[in-house]
């Protein structure tokens, strides 16, 4: 492969973990590609889920299946009975084939083996590596692969890949802060719902992996919101309100779901400890807080609109990623501190 391909190759992967952003929370988000001696596609995986089969994992088996012409009768989800399915079947299958890895594959063995330690036993012949985990404990995976004599690259399309992963790098130190917008093309915001069914189900996806929702006295009390995960049908976020007074009706929806922890106050020091959170609010809120958001997740309707409501802000940003999802766009947003 030249340097062209691996380029190419690795922004599959890459784009692919992009559709897993911040779902795999508190793990970072990451691709793989593997092909075959002649280049071709075999597979093209991202990790999903916490504790789950990482990337790596789920582009060997899903390549093992393209190669035997099989499906395995396993759960490939469950990261120790598919990692004990690829060592018993599958030692011989790999030796001629690439890996393109987003993050450097762990070394560790937590809540799933290691991945350094599967690829080095199968005998993959080449590993390509956009950037190396930042996490001590869990780096060393090159230094399993190279023990084993495997041919390993690094740094292809390496600031792509820190883009990728920079909730993880935040994370491990304080609250990672995604600001989530809904808008029409010409950002307006009022006039009830505007995304589509499949952006409202992302939403509600990250509303159920965060540790908790930050949302704008004003948006409860005019708006009213449930804010919960209905669209999944899993458990609502805990929810702190904004706002130097408790003034609200309980009656609001959001009051009213168990097993659900609501706080109120004008104090952010939780903000300084590792989690993730997502916040909801309308320009108020936005404005309160910009000093402090890492992120705008923009969820943008092909509409125009002639309501009054926007987001009457000064943010800079930079474009990391734009999806589409239905007829919606989704663009990922890091805004610039100065």
């Amino acid at each position: 492969m030249n340097g062209t391909d691996d380029n190419f190759l690795m922004n599959l992967a890459i784009n692919k973990a992009w559709q897993f952003q911040g779902l795999t929370y508190p793990n970072p988000a990451v691709g793989a590609v593997l092909i075959d001696s002649n280049g071709k596609i075999l597979s093209i995986e991202a990790h999903q889920k916490a504790g789950t089969s990482h990337a790596e994992v789920l582009a060997l088996i899903k390549a093992y299946q393209e190669i035997t012409s099989s499906l395995v009768d396993i759960d490939i989800f469950d990261a120790n009975i598919t990692h004990k399915f690829l060592l018993d079947n599958a030692k011989d299958i790999f030796c001629e084939c690439t890996i393109f890895v987003t993050l450097e594959p762990c070394s560790h063995h937590g809540k799933t083996p290691s991945c350094a330690s599967l690829l080095s036993i199968l005998n993959i012949k080449k590993v390509v590596i956009a950037t190396l985990d930042p996490i001590k404990p869990h780096s060393g995976g090159i230094d399993i692969l190279k023990q084993k004599n495997i041919q390993v690259k690094i740094g292809v399309e390496e600031q792509k890949a820190k883009d990728l992963i920079e909730p993880f790098r935040i994370w491990q130190d304080r609250a990672f802060i995604i600001f989530k917008i809904a808008q029409t093309t010409n950002g307006k915001i009022g006039g009830g719902y505007l995304s589509s069914k499949e952006s409202l189900i992302h939403t509600h996806k990250l509303r159920n992996i965060c540790d908790k929702m930050l949302i704008g006295g004003n948006t409860v009390r005019v708006d009213r919101p449930t804010l919960d995960c209905r669209y999944i049908k899993q458990p609502a976020p805990n929810l702190y309100i904004y706002s130097k007074q408790d003034n609200f009706s309980k009656d609001i929806p959001l009051f009213n779901i168990k097993n659900r922890e609501v706080r109120i106050g004008d104090n952010l020091d939780f903000l300084d400890k590792p989690s993730f959170i997502l916040v909801e609010g309308g320009s108020g809120m936005i404005n309160a807080i910009k000093d402090k958001i890492d992120w705008l997740l923009i969820y943008q309707t092909p509409k125009l609109s002639t309501n009054i409501l926007n987001y009457n802000v000064d943010i800079e940003l930079e474009f990391l990623k734009y999806q589409e999802l239905s007829v919606d766009l989704i663009n990922w947003c890091r805004v610039i501190k100065e």
